[in-house]
């Protein structure tokens, strides 16, 4: 039997997933590192970290299950998005990655919307300026370190570093490449006028590849390291939340993934570039071959429970705390909660948005706060569906929820409601480097398309419809909206 590899370079460890080709996942290994912060708002890496992680992790994953290696047939990849990395003309690296949760390019941002104009550069890219992007970053170089820009020659994302070392070639995932903000949506591959406007040489950025062709193969050297056959090709994968919707089986227009982990990710598929105006939603290529995908971005979703219990319950368990909630009201008798713990991203890019419990009596107890943060969080996510609704998304048929929060039966129930969609659970659970996995096999010709690959793998274990609470959420959330705006000026005078 053929077996497949999927590798995710994430902020803190890299993940090696062994399958085979029914999809079962036979052994999973990570090795874990960690990033600097040499200036406030910095967040930097060295990509040798990821080299070294990816190696071992190979290595690991390959140990505990003794296949014969010469039945590995394709290696996919993904990582986290948006870090810059630098390399000379020897593919030496120049200087430590910026990552996307670096905050230190809001300068770069005011300049490229001045530049190019926000309207147009969203109409282009689908996106805003924002800091955690790459092209910021490359600017902030330009004009902070000339010394480093005059050397670089290769500019790639963290996950494409580790293919250069696997493959000696410069490649990337156009579902990647689109979340630099150097793209042309519609067309999926660079735009020569961005480039351009901010005299980025076109020649320093990689070939994009759809997510399942190949990009490579494992070099001689390589290969003899990980004791693996030299030639098996390195597919093109995806970034993170990319492969991870593949990963969970959201690949279809209709079928919307949310991640409800510390933070909240809403992912849509849809079979034509759709932008929100704005740029409050994130618009990228998705990593199946001539699809797109919008993004919403909750910054505190499950972290916003786990900052309750640890305030207000420090020795609860999750699962206790929940439950007291069962016979609190929908609406949780008028107290309203919203998430903005840490600022918020979608569909409000302030970082000086706060949290509020709003509606607050002397009958309100612990469960009702419980609630109220259940509710908040979901009717945040609702907000990314809305504007996915306004930038063309019109027919939710699913949504698949992923993450610690997924799995509370009362808090599916909410979202199911609140969100008037039928929610459901699926037996996969590694997420992105599943998803690059299964990419890997679609490419190798195991499966005959991402569809069908998700089809044969990914089942659903579990399923919520909306409830009776639907039409008293509806009336709620039409006040959680006002909130915010009302708020705004409090937020900005407390900051």
């Amino acid at each position: 039997m053929n077996h497949f590899i999927g590798i995710d370079t994430s902020t803190t460890a890299t993940k090696a997933l062994l399958i085979n080709e029914k999809g079962d996942v036979l052994s999973v290994a990570s090795n874990e590192y960690g990033y600097e912060t040499p200036h406030p708002l910095w967040s930097e890496q060295s990509p040798l970290l990821w080299w070294d992680a990816t190696k071992q992790s190979i290595k690991d994953v390959l140990g505990k299950t003794k296949i014969d290696a010469n039945t590995v047939k394709g290696i996919g990849l993904t990582g986290q998005m948006h870090g810059l990395v630098l390399l000379d003309e020897n593919g030496e690296v120049l200087r430590p990655s910026i990552l996307w949760n670096d905050q230190r390019t809001a300068a770069e941002c005011d300049d490229m919307r001045q530049k190019l104009g926000k309207e147009k550069l969203i109409q282009i890219t689908g996106n805003d300026a924002l800091t955690g992007f790459t092209a910021p970053k490359i600017l902030w170089v330009q004009k902070n370190e000339p010394e480093i820009w005059k050397k670089a020659r290769h500019i790639l994302l963290p996950k494409d570093y580790v293919r250069y070392k696997l493959t000696n070639s410069f490649a990337m995932d156009k579902a990647d490449g689109a979340g630099t903000i150097l793209f042309d949506l519609a067309k999926r591959d660079w735009s020569a006028e961005v480039l351009s406007t901010f005299k980025i040489p076109a020649e320093y950025l990689p070939k994009t590849y759809e997510g399942i062709e190949s990009t490579g193969e494992l070099t001689q050297e390589v290969a003899k390291e990980l004791g693996l056959p030299t030639g098996i090709p390195v597919f093109a994968g995806g970034g993170d939340q990319a492969a991870s919707a593949v990963g969970t089986g959201a690949v279809r227009a209709g079928v919307v993934s949310i991640s409800l982990g510390t933070s909240g990710v809403v992912f849509a598929t849809t079979d034509s570039p759709s932008i929100e105006p704005n740029g409050r939603l994130h618009a990228f290529c998705h990593s199946v071959p001539n699809k797109w995908h919008l993004m919403g971005v909750m910054l505190s979703a499950a972290g916003s429970l786990r900052w309750h219990r640890d305030t207000f319950a420090p020795t609860a368990e999750y699962e206790k705390l929940i439950d007291a909630t069962k016979n609190i009201p929908a609406g949780s008798d008028g107290l309203f909660f919203l998430p903005y713990l840490t600022g918020e991203r979608t569909p409000h890019p302030d970082p000086l948005a706060r949290a509020a419990f709003v509606g607050l009596t002397i009958r309100h107890t612990l469960p009702h706060l419980t609630k109220a943060v259940l509710e908040g969080v979901s009717f945040g996510l609702r907000d990314s569906f809305e504007l996915m609704k306004s930038a063309g998304l019109k027919n939710i048929s699913q949504v698949r929820v992923t993450g610690g929060g997924a799995r509370s039966p009362i808090w599916r129930q909410i979202l199911a409601d609140i969100l008037n969609a039928e929610v459901v659970t699926v037996n996969t659970t590694e997420g992105a480097a599943y998803g690059a996995a299964l990419l890997a096999g679609t490419g190798s010709g195991a499966f005959r398309s991402v569809e069908e690959a998700c089809d044969a793998t990914i089942q659903i274990t579990g399923s919520v419809k909306p409830s009776d609470n639907q039409k008293s959420y509806e009336n709620s959330y039409s006040l959680y909206r006002d909130l915010y705006p009302s708020l705004k000026p409090t937020f900005d005078g407390v900051a």
